[in-house]
């Protein structure tokens, strides 16, 4: 990667959309990047086995619209990641993302995830190795401990280890992972906040570029922890939920770039690309789902989304179906 190129990306990363299993997807990341030109946005995590073993290789499509998009890879074998990063980059994505945070079950049972957090020279030899194969930026999302982890010590240790591995990016999850007790809900809520331990990362890390994820839900706590000393700022749930409260703005406050965006113009844009992914075969609700919040908290909202709730499923439902939608939140605009 060209010092160019990374000052790019690092840029965008000053807000990022995390990665979600069953949320991120591309249709997802095309509604968000309407939203915001400037945000950084993450895959769905994709496992290693699946691409280099399953061959699922189209996991990895997405659209040339979404840039600037990193792709979040799960696994523990620094050979099969290797494999998989190619793969990758072969795809176009500007950055590729080690899951060491994911607490589930079925991730701890691949040996990876939050579980790695238990090992951290292995994950320096799988970014090291991913490192070799690629030339695109290899970053790491971890959580600051596990189950009974002295997180003070775990952390930086942790972080020591990626820095010797020449990782210069990390989005630390503000929480630990409980891999036993807690599902994988409980585990985004129950483990209680330690944002001082990450600003005390980024003081004792200086010239790492470190983002804080974890109970951020609007700009204006983005601001605040940029303000705080931080370089990025990683928003999930908040993000997918509310989108237009977090991303419509974002440009223009986070980025100090364009104008806002307007949620009605938005639906409006997505209606070629609706046309478009019922053409190749894919159904309304694919891509309606991750539209249900964009007018949360507005007139009409409720409206909106039990209008689509209810029709998008249907074999008939098209773009028609998202503009009987959109007209509950112009008639109570007006």
């Amino acid at each position: 990667m060209t010092d160019n190129n990374r000052e790019k990306i690092w840029r965008h990363a000053r807000l990022s959309c995390a990665p979600m299993m069953d949320w991120t997807d591309r249709h997802c990341r095309y509604l968000h990047r309407l939203l915001s030109r400037e945000t950084l946005l993450y895959t769905e995590m994709v496992t290693a086995p699946a691409l280099v073993r399953g061959g699922a290789v189209h996991l990895l499509d997405f659209s040339d619209e979404e840039h600037p998009v990193a792709l979040q890879l799960g696994g523990s074998d620094p050979a099969e990641l290797a494999t998989a990063a190619k793969l990758c980059e072969a795809r176009g994505y500007d950055e590729i993302n080690l899951n060491v945070g994911c607490p589930s079950d079925r991730v701890q049972s691949g040996t990876f995830g939050a579980v790695l957090m238990k090992t951290p020279q292995l994950v320096a030899d799988c970014v090291k190795a991913m490192q070799d194969a690629v030339s695109v930026e290899v970053t790491v999302k971890c959580r600051i401990g596990v189950d009974d982890q002295d997180t003070e010590k775990v952390l930086p240790d942790f972080l020591d280890q990626m820095v010797r591995a020449g990782v210069s990016r990390v989005a630390v999850h503000a929480r630990k992972a409980w891999l036993q007790g807690l599902s994988p809900k409980e585990n985004r809520d129950i483990p209680p906040l330690d944002y001082p331990l990450v600003y005390q990362m980024k003081r004792d890390f200086a010239d790492m570029h470190l983002s804080i994820n974890g109970g951020i839900a609007t700009l204006d706590e983005a601001e605040a922890h940029l303000a705080a000393g931080m370089d990025g700022v990683m928003i999930g749930r908040a993000a997918y939920q509310n989108p237009a409260d977090v991303l419509c703005a974002a440009d223009r406050r986070i980025f100090g770039a364009g104008t806002d965006s307007d949620p009605i113009e938005v639906v409006r844009q997505m209606l070629p690309y609706i046309e478009a992914h019922l053409l190749a075969g894919g159904k309304l609700h694919q891509v309606t789902r991750h539209m249900l919040g964009l007018f949360s908290g507005r007139p009409g909202a409720r409206a909106w989304r039990r209008y689509l709730s209810e029709n998008a499923p249907s074999a008939q439902a098209g773009p028609q179906t998202v503009e009987a939608a959109l007209a509950f939140v112009e008639r109570a605009a007006a």
